[in-house]
């Protein structure tokens, strides 16, 4: 007869089977996931380039100080154009800022005492600056504003100058003043990173005769040279102390 398998023991065999393949499945996956997660694990993510910050860079100013308002004019030229000055040495304005702004100003009527005149001298600086730009830019803007704002006022003339620092314009005209008119002239001169601005006017009082435009002008002229030769005396005497 031939052996015949117990139903029983035919279905345990089955379960027991069945068993051992789900096992070896199993463990196949979970080996495969392991690696799929090791690998993950292992892949590096792409860098993004570095990045290099570079700090921009401005033109050096040309000069690195001022000298003394009251001393930026000659002492011949003062006598000249403010005879009898109440003060010879002149008397700063007291907005000075050491090495980026001052001024001074002197004032006299004359050697018979009805010749009315006043001489200002204005200087101002520029630093350069990664904030503000060029000590030379600065300094042509404020000189085209200053002369722009000069122009506009009624009845006076604006005139290019040359020979005069970089850049230099004379604004002049009449202007009157509680029943006084006086002759006025302002020079605006720009040099390298400084502006200097001369103001000079002159009046005959009690019915004295007025100086000429022409007269007024020259020496307001002769005074911005006198500043603008100063300025330059000033940063070479410090470029000499300093070794520079």
């Amino acid at each position: 007869m031939e052996d015949r398998i117990n139903p029983k023991a035919r279905l345990a065999l089955l379960i027991l089977a069945c068993a051992s393949v789900c096992a070896a499945l199993a463990a196949g996956c979970s080996s495969g996931s392991g690696d799929s997660d090791s690998a993950k694990k292992h892949t590096t993510a792409p860098t993004a380039p570095a990045v290099t910050s570079t700090t921009p860079t401005v033109a050096p100013a040309r000069f690195a100080t001022l000298p003394a308002s009251c001393g930026a004019v000659t002492k011949s030229t003062v006598t000249d154009l403010v005879p009898k000055a109440k003060s010879s040495k002149g008397t700063p304005t007291g907005d000075d800022e050491k090495g980026t702004r001052s001024g001074c100003s002197w004032t006299g009527n004359g050697k018979d005492g009805y010749q009315y005149r006043w001489l200002s001298v204005t200087l101002e600086r520029f630093a350069s600056s990664t904030e503000l730009g060029a000590g030379d830019d600065q300094a042509k803007k404020r000189f085209a504003d200053e002369s722009g704002e000069l122009a506009k006022t009624p009845g006076f003339t604006a005139t290019p100058l040359t020979g005069l620092g970089d850049q230099a314009t004379s604004v002049s005209g009449k202007a009157t003043v509680a029943k006084v008119t006086s002759q006025n002239d302002t020079v605006v001169v720009r040099t390298g990173n400084v502006v200097v601005i001369v103001e000079y006017n002159g009046a005959g009082l009690e019915g004295k005769k007025n100086p000429s435009a022409s007269s007024v002008d020259s020496d307001a002229e002769r005074a911005a040279k006198d500043a603008v030769a100063a300025v330059a005396a000033a940063n070479t005497a410090q470029s000499t102390s300093t070794g520079a």
